[in-house]
């Protein structure tokens, strides 16, 4: 009998060893690519300043900005913070963390607005098109707000407790991908 609960118990512990293990990896990879961020950043220096651009794989002509460069330069100005908030956004635990899907999608607008050449401002009325991931983001955010609050009125708990009762905590990659579909 005892020798089965050894067993279990060394079982057991092995297999924390490896979800450690798998944990500290993707911290480090994590780390690592956030690390990098600035080498991608100047990734735009490598493209030439033309205006098309011919390879083996594809050919792009810049008809708005005149210059392959400057395309080069004004997309890695958004996907590099986009890069970061999708880290965030995934590594994110807390109750609130769905705010970051606002920041996320104006980027997302952004760089869909770069790539379309025939409009004359990068930035201009993107409020409009972000108004219903805002209408959806905010209400329920305050909800969750007021939920916790009238948590804290009734129980005799510290804020603290009461956020780490809403994190959310998937056990993979995919878990966190499909709880928010």
């Amino acid at each position: 009998m005892e020798n089965k609960q050894l067993k279990s118990t060394e079982t057991e512990s092995s297999l924390k060893g490896a979800g450690d293990k798998k944990n500290l990896l993707i911290g480090s990879v994590i780390a690592t690519l956030i690390a990098l961020t600035p080498y991608f950043y100047n990734l735009y220096e490598s493209v030439p300043d033309i205006k098309v651009w011919h390879t083996s794989f594809f050919t792009y002509e810049s008809n708005y900005y005149e210059s392959l460069y400057v395309v080069a330069w004004t997309l890695t100005n958004k996907l590099i913070p986009l890069f970061l908030l999708f880290i965030w956004f995934f590594t994110n635990r807390h109750w609130w963390h769905h705010v970051v899907l606002v920041p996320i999608a104006m980027y997302v607008y952004q760089i869909i607005i770069i790539l379309n050449d025939d409009l004359s401002y990068t930035d201009d009325g993107q409020l409009i098109y972000l108004i219903p991931v805002m209408a959806v983001i905010i209400p329920s955010i305050y909800l969750i707000r007021a939920k916790i609050f009238n948590k804290i009125n009734e129980v005799n708990k510290t804020m603290e407790e009461l956020e780490e009762e809403f994190k959310v905590s998937p056990k993979n990659f995919w878990d966190k991908i499909k709880q928010y579909f």
